[in-house]
């Protein structure tokens, strides 16, 4: 439950609670353009947000920055393709993650959705979609689209649908949510000085060389050539490049369910970073994370960052669960569909929203992801 309060605050306050909800919310999202919030799955995207202005300070008391934030919140972060800067290139939810944090606000649960979950993708007037079963990553791109507009999708519209298809699937409310480029998530790393991350198992780079340049097309289409990096098991510091061709792969043992481990762990890792630089008292960091990023985190209208992040403030990474969702695979071979939760996954979701995460957890330890 979130309600508005407190006065304005000058715009590094901005870029400041920006980034500590960003980290704490998913993939690694950050600052300055939108916010977005949702009341269930027919409520509308709000408007662009606007820099706020610093105002005189009020003679009179005020409550503190997310008072009226008693919880619980619901989050959602996508990431989606680098090639969401070439024109006409839909983007895609290529990373869905779903931050709960329940009332109190003294913990939270981070899980990921698969992108190639078969969902019921709802009708989207605004993008002229009649609504279907198919994978999720798709509601994105089909809520992107502009009647009238083919070269012009929208990044933000897309969100919609996808927020509104995620809620719709998990029973949950979304309070806020970004979408973030990988070269955003690129940025984010590197103005941060990297990040401390144990790799669990060895991963071979289908898309880049040692020394961070991207591998060349092989003749034909039939994927790629040269040297691969390899990411060995164990402590490693990475920069951005690296961190982000990690979190990428997924033809790995474990496949995209891997992938989406491997994700929560450089999210955690990141929020752990900043929480133990205390980078959230230095705002000239911020403003250079802020800058870094320029346009490649979409924000869309809603209540103020600065409330959702100071409500978040209190939490600590060792209050930071990773939830790993068990899937399957629908159909084989040429006949595979996409990928549905298990028993044990759906009733995840039904136990989180019954607010008895904590004893599902306890019952099945299998699910959380301890590094």
């Amino acid at each position: 439950m979130i309600q508005r309060t407190g006065a304005p605050r000058p715009r590094w306050v901005l870029g400041l609670a920006a980034l500590a909800v960003v980290v704490l919310v998913a993939v690694g999202a950050l600052v300055v353009t939108r916010l977005a919030r949702d009341d269930g799955p027919q409520r509308a995207v709000g408007p662009m947000g606007a820099t706020r202005t610093p105002e005189a300070p009020s003679p009179s008391p005020t409550a503190p920055p997310g008072a009226g934030i008693t919880g619980p919140l619901n989050l959602l972060l996508v990431g989606v393709d680098t090639r969401v800067s070439v024109p006409g290139w839909e983007p895609h939810g290529d990373a869905v993650l779903v931050l709960h944090v329940p009332k109190g606000l003294d913990r939270a649960y981070l899980f990921s959705l698969p992108r190639d979950l078969l969902v019921d993708i709802p009708a989207f007037p605004k993008a002229d979609y009649r609504g279907g079963k198919t994978k999720l990553t798709h509601a994105m791109s089909y809520g992107s689209r502009v009647p009238g507009k083919p070269e012009q999708p929208s990044t933000a519209q897309g969100y919609e649908l996808l927020r509104s298809t995620v809620s719709g699937y998990t029973g949950l409310r979304f309070d806020a949510g970004a979408v973030l480029t990988f070269n955003g998530f690129d940025k984010l790393v590197d103005s941060l000085g990297g990040v401390d991350l144990y790799i669990d198992q060895r991963v071979v780079s289908l898309h880049r060389r040692p020394d961070g340049r991207h591998r060349e097309p092989a003749p034909g289409g039939g994927g790629y050539v040269g040297p691969q990096m390899v990411y060995e098991k164990g402590e490693r510091h990475l920069n951005g490049w690296q961190a982000l061709d990690y979190a990428r792969q997924r033809y790995v043992t474990g496949g995209g369910y891997a992938r989406q481990r491997h994700q929560q762990q450089l999210i955690k890792a990141l929020a752990t970073k900043i929480l133990d630089e205390d980078l959230a008292r230095q705002p000239e960091r911020v403003q250079q994370v802020v800058d870094a990023l320029g346009d490649t985190l979409v924000y869309a209208g809603g209540p103020r960052v600065v409330d959702v992040a100071y409500a978040l403030g209190g939490l600590t990474p060792d209050r930071f669960v990773l939830v790993d969702l068990p899937g399957a695979g629908v159909g084989k071979g040429s006949a595979y569909r996409g990928e549905q939760l298990t028993e044990t996954g759906r009733k995840f979701l039904t136990e989180l929203r019954a607010g008895r995460t904590d004893a599902y957890l306890a019952a099945h330890p299998e699910l959380r992801i301890t590094r």
